[in-house]
């Protein structure tokens, strides 16, 4: 899906290589997991916030937060990657957790994404056995999307990182604008819907 996470991913994929682009993906993965384990073990829950006015002042404050992060990341200069004496980027495994914990909370800012994982679950529910107690044709379902995401933003990454040689510092800055730009956009999205809701 192209919404900013997307995005990021392109962007640490060629600004700092792929490893670092799949431990940002990791954490959008772990993000996505307890969504789903949220979406489903608080079905009825998450159905009655879904549809209640509640919702409306939430996204009217994440857009906010992407305003933000938008404007800061629009005017931030990128940063140098340190690389050894064959050109290699230098990593530290510290590098490896914060953009792990970069990726889930971007994913986690996203009240979208809760509210695509409910609707998947809910379709899922419509073909799984309601005999038994734990549906696993739903779980098998979810672990075929979650594999199948992880799978094609590999290949992101994959293809990014090919175009690193060609990536200037004008070129970064270009980039960072560009994100800053989605992330503005999708903030403005959604505080218009929240205000919509709330009306």
């Amino acid at each position: 899906m192209l919404g900013p996470v997307f995005f990021v991913l392109i962007e640490i994929s060629i600004r700092r290589g792929a490893r670092a682009a799949l431990a940002f993906d990791f954490g959008v993965f772990v993000s996505d997991v307890l969504y789903i384990l949220l979406a489903y073990l608080f079905y009825f829950q998450v159905a009655k916030f879904m549809n209640d006015e509640n919702q409306g002042f939430i996204q009217i404050f994440v857009g906010i937060v992407f305003i933000f992060l938008g404007l800061v990341t629009y005017l931030k200069k990128p940063k140098k990657v340190k690389v050894d004496e064959v050109g290699k980027i230098i990593h530290s495994s510290k590098d490896y957790v914060i953009l792990a914990f970069k990726g889930f909370f971007l994913n986690k800012a996203n009240p979208l994404v809760i509210l695509y994982w409910f609707i998947v679950i809910t379709e899922a529910s419509k073909h799984s056995t309601q005999n038994t107690e734990v549906s696993y044709p739903i779980f098998i379902n979810l672990s075929v999307i979650l594999a199948v995401y992880f799978l094609m933003d590999f290949f992101k990454i994959m293809i990014a990182k090919r175009l690193r040689p060609l990536i200037t510092d004008k070129r970064l800055e270009t980039l960072n604008h560009f994100i800053g730009v989605i992330f503005l956009l999708f903030g403005i999205v959604l505080m218009a819907r929240g205000v919509f809701i709330t009306m």
